[in-house]
């Protein structure tokens, strides 16, 4: 039998929060074999995160300690082990890709100087042999020009080309271990695709063990030989791929297996009144070069976009990142600048001033990707879902205005007593539906909901999904709802818009969409979607 390359055995993580002591992983044991992946799966706060963490002795310490267990690699216990130890190992033996890399990447540094730095700690390269060795490591990660990436800053490139930056530093001493903790979730289909498809390339090349940390087991029955499933700290069953898709054990597992949005848009009438409309809008934004900043060009972000959105319909809005998607929804929310004609309940707003705005902002409310970096960390949830109601002067006192979010909340499906905690303390599903409830408590007409389930697990995605469509039936609510993930969007959509380059390349009915799309861009959109679900 092959010796594994790293063994955890029995490891136990406990967090300090205060006086209290949180079981974050709990005896978890399994192993990674030479060029063999495996994928840790589970909901968040499973522990798989914190379980690849501890293989590069990451964590927090000493809030973060190891009260049992070992994480042998080569037969050298890294549990505990030294930072001089530790510094030959990371980045160098084990590598790791992070899930969000605008937050992983330094945003003053340029890609050059990033990978460069590698290459300096771990293999004393420096000058024309460090820069020769960042073009093909950007080459190899799916660059087609390394050279002319050298100089780009993080927030020059796409989400999918700082994730290949991220692939390239972390190859960049040819590991024998990846660790990839959510290397897609914010991505497109498309780009998924193309990276997963160079991680295996990559891997095969490299001769590399990989360990996939995910929640979405599209991913995992594509990539993965071996499964091991985590709830609550827990290690709940481990098998082969497709023994474990085939014949589940546990509940828990048949519960991921068979979470994903199903359904369709509720019903809706034809009849309902116009919410919003929009002619040949459009949106640029102008190229500035040289010591003066002239222009000398312009991105057109959004073309000539005609849309129609009728009270109670859902119109879906799909399309790779730099698509215009999220352009058009903050142009026709007033919040960007843009040339055409916008009417919003009866009114032509496109010349309003902000004076003039004001008041309509109460019924058109925006519910965003990440919850957690747009609610503020210094309010609880009932100040945070009370705010709109006391800018718009909605509820004379306070105690009327304590009654509207307790509303809110229930609708929700949280706690009332929930309002008396702060953000840090709710899992990424709960976060989002504190965003809906504090956007539902004005009783907005338009909801505008960019990519509200990108980031949460399937299972969570379902139940958001879920609350999306009883609040629409509820309240008659309009949805502008933006999202590369198609599965989502049939679930919920009325009617699908199909942007490219700031264009729509095709519209209709969800049903037509995804049945029979007719633009080439809409069919390769729905076969990556596909493929990645079947894996």
């Amino acid at each position: 039998m092959t010796k594994p390359l790293l063994s955890v055995e029995n490891l136990s993580v406990h967090f300090r929060q205060g006086d209290h002591i949180i079981q974050a992983v709990k005896s978890v044991s399994f192993t990674l074999n030479p060029h063999e992946t495996v994928a840790i799966v589970g909901e968040s706060g499973s522990g798989k995160s914190v379980t690849a963490l501890s293989i590069l002795q990451l964590l927090p310490y000493p809030k973060a300690s190891h009260p049992g267990g070992h994480i042998y690699f080569h037969n050298h216990d890294l549990v505990g082990a030294g930072e001089d130890y530790l510094r030959t190992i990371r980045g160098n033996k084990i590598s790791m890709i992070f899930q969000e890399p605008m937050t992983s990447l330094n945003p003053l540094h340029n890609v050059e100087r990033q990978i460069s730095e590698v290459l300096q700690i771990h293999k004393r390269l420096t000058g024309k042999p460090a820069r020769k060795r960042c073009i093909e490591l950007l080459e190899m990660a799916g660059f087609k020009d390394g050279e002319s990436r050298l100089q780009a800053y993080p927030h020059q490139l796409s989400g999918g080309q700082r994730q290949r930056v991220m692939i390239a530093m972390a190859l960049a001493c040819e590991p024998q271990i990846l660790i990839a903790d959510e290397p897609t979730t914010a991505l497109d289909v498309t780009i998924q695709a193309k990276l997963l498809d160079l991680l295996k390339d990559l891997q095969h090349k490299l001769g590399m063990a990989m360990l996939l940390i995910t929640h979405d087991l599209g991913i995992v029955r594509k990539m993965a030989d071996r499964i091991v499933v985590m709830k609550d700290g827990e290690m709940v069953e481990e098998g082969g791929t497709d023994t474990i898709f085939a014949h589940p054990k546990s509940p828990y597992t048949r519960h991921l297996i068979n979470s994903f949005p199903k359904g369709e848009a509720v019903p809706a009438s034809s009849e309902a009144p116009l919410i919003l409309k929009t002619e040949h809008v459009k949106v640029d934004f102008d190229i500035r070069e040289g010591l003066l900043r002239r222009k000398v060009g312009a991105i057109h972000a959004v073309d000539d976009v005609s849309i129609r959105l009728k009270e109670g319909h859902t119109l879906g809005v799909v399309g790779e990142s730099g698509s215009g998607k999220t352009t058009l929804a903050m142009a026709l929310l007033r919040l960007e600048k843009s040339q055409g004609t916008i009417w919003f309940a009866g009114q032509e707003i496109q010349d309003f001033s902000r004076k003039h705005m004001r008041p309509l902002r109460r019924e058109m409310q925006v519910v965003f990707q990440d919850p957690f970096s747009s609610l503020s960390p210094r309010m609880s949830v009932g100040q945070i879902v009370a705010e709109g109601l006391e800018i718009h002067g909605i509820g004379k006192t306070p105690k009327e205005r304590d009654l509207l979010v307790i509303q809110a909340l229930m609708e929700v499906g949280l706690d009332p007593e929930a309002r008396h905690r702060y953000p840090h303390e709710f899992s990424g599903g709960q976060r989002q539906r504190v965003a809906i409830a504090r956007a539902i408590v004005l009783k907005p007409k338009l909801v505008v909901l960019d990519e509200p389930t990108s980031a949460l697990d399937r299972s969570v995605q379902v139940d958001v999904i879920d609350l999306l469509r009883k609040l629409q039936l509820t309240h008659k609510l309009a949805y502008l709802f933006i999202s590369h993930d198609l599965a989502v969007v049939r679930a919920i959509s009325h009617d699908v818009l199909v942007m490219k380059k700031g264009k729509i390349v095709e519209r209709g009915s969800a049903e037509s969409i995804f049945t029979s799309p007719q633009e080439p861009y809409t069919k390769a959109l729905i076969k990556a979607s596909f493929d990645l679900k079947m894996g």
